[in-house]
């Protein structure tokens, strides 16, 4: 009982001190109050002040607006994204123009490259099989190019052969033709009358003999295109020589003026595309070869003059997709019209467009494949455009360049996806790689330390020398 006493002193002792201590900290924190408060009312009657001290404006001073946006966040986000393609495709147009003023200062060297691919396209496998059998590059070069172009060289002396010998008989079919016309005319039910007929006849004449100037320079003209049409053909055979001999180093020379970072996607499109341009080239030929071949049959069976030299035509228009039937055929129809009359003109267009329609749906198909498939309307434009261009030549090249374009994108859009998939980032944290390495046992270096030092379990041990 004597210690209850001492033991209830202390405890009261503690509460004490313990209530002290809160009083302190009750008392700090009013203090702390008191200063937040005092300085806020300071601050405020800072402002005060201070607005007392400014002057307002005066009554007749405008109103100040509020700050005005951006400009940029002012115009719609369509707008934005219109103008940014628009200045794009401005650059896109005025680089196409330019390049198309560079085509047209230099359309003959232009069409004779052009001219020396698509026959380096139909030569080559020639040069291969030679080559392959045993021939030195340059002499199987040599004998594939002398023979392909005595080959084409009999092609148009037979046809100009047969054309100047046939042409006083045509010439005389031709009038007896005329005259079958006028009567078929003056019998038609069209009421054509006998003095109409003169009147035209005589309205050709009359602007034949008022245009004789124009048709002596026109004259003139086509001296100047036959030279222009012999020094083509010139760079078309030497072009034709050195693709044929050395294109494998010439692509390679070209590959050295392509940017390193886009020189893999060009070598990887340049063979796809000269796949593309041999299967055209070869398709066509031997789909110009049946037309021809066909059609000229139907015209000699049907006893139409000049039945070669047409089929002939037919074979060389059909490089001109779509637009060269259409012209070839049309001139087969004209001349059975002019000498054998209606009928022979009837069945010629059904021949031909019997030809046309089997060319079409199978021919095309059959042999081009999807080597170069092209759309009807992309081949209608483009050969509208190539016209308009360069005439003949470019509505001929339109095509194949078109096919080979085709190719080219397809391929480098895939090359690009791929390689994005390639080099694409990574996820975040641990790799899928290092996910699934397996951990190595204990003692043992990481193999990124091992190829450091070559990949020997030793080196890298000892002392440094």
């Amino acid at each position: 009982m004597s210690r209850l006493p001492g033991w209830l002193g202390r405890l009261g002792a503690e509460l004490t001190e313990i209530g002290a201590r809160l009083e302190e900290r009750r008392a700090e924190d009013e203090r702390r109050a008191d200063v937040d408060a005092a300085k806020d009312v300071s601050s405020s009657t800072l402002s005060t002040v201070a607005a007392a001290q400014v002057p307002r404006p005066p009554s007749y001073a405008p109103a100040v607006a509020a700050p005005r946006p951006e400009p940029v966040a002012a115009i719609p986000w369509g707008m934005r994204v219109a103008a940014e393609a628009g200045w794009r495709l401005l650059v896109l147009a005025g680089t196409l123009w330019v390049l198309m003023r560079i085509i047209s200062a230099v359309q003959l060297v232009v069409l004779a490259f052009a001219a020396a691919l698509l026959v380096t396209a139909m030569l080559q496998p020639t040069v291969v099989r030679l080559k392959r059998l045993g021939l030195p590059r340059g002499l199987a070069t040599a004998v594939t190019a002398v023979l392909g172009f005595v080959v084409m060289g009999l092609v148009g002396w037979f046809v100009v052969w047969q054309v100047m010998d046939n042409l006083d008989t045509l010439s005389d079919r031709v009038r007896d033709g005329i005259d079958e016309l006028k009567r078929w005319l003056l019998d038609s039910p069209f009421h054509v009358t006998e003095s109409q007929i003169n009147d035209i006849a005589k309205n050709l004449s009359d602007t034949i003999g008022t245009n004789t100037e124009e048709i002596t320079s026109a004259g003139l003209q086509g001296v100047t295109v036959m030279v222009e049409v012999l020094t083509g053909l010139l760079l078309a055979m030497f072009s034709t020589l050195f693709l044929l001999y050395d294109g494998k180093r010439i692509w390679q020379w070209v590959l050295k003026l392509v940017p390193s970072q886009a020189r893999p996607g060009v070598a990887g499109a340049g063979p796809r595309a000269w796949r593309t341009l041999t299967a055209y080239v070869r398709g066509t030929v031997i789909v110009a070869l049946i037309d021809a071949i066909f059609i000229g049959l139907g015209i000699y069976f049907l006893d139409v003059p000049m039945a070669v030299p047409l089929a002939v035509f037919i074979f060389l228009f059909a490089f001109i997709p779509l637009v060269g039937a259409v012209i070839s055929g049309a001139l087969a129809v004209v001349v059975a019209l002019v000498t054998q009359g209606v009928f022979t003109a009837l069945m010629v267009l059904i021949v031909v467009l019997a030809v046309q329609q089997i060319e079409g749906h199978i021919l095309q198909p059959f042999i081009l494949g999807r080597a170069v498939r092209v759309h009807p309307l992309a081949v209608v434009l483009s050969v509208a455009a190539g016209g308009m261009v360069a005439g003949i030549g470019g509505a001929v090249v339109a095509v194949p360049l078109v096919a080979v374009t085709n190719t080219v994108v397809g391929y480098l859009r895939s090359y690009g996806h791929a390689q994005a998939d390639l080099h694409g980032p990574g996820p975040h944290g641990a790799t899928a790689l290092s996910a699934m390495a397996p951990t190595p046992p204990p003692g043992a270096r990481p193999a990124d330390e091992a190829a450091d030092t070559g990949g020997r379990p030793d080196a890298g041990a000892g002392p440094e020398k």
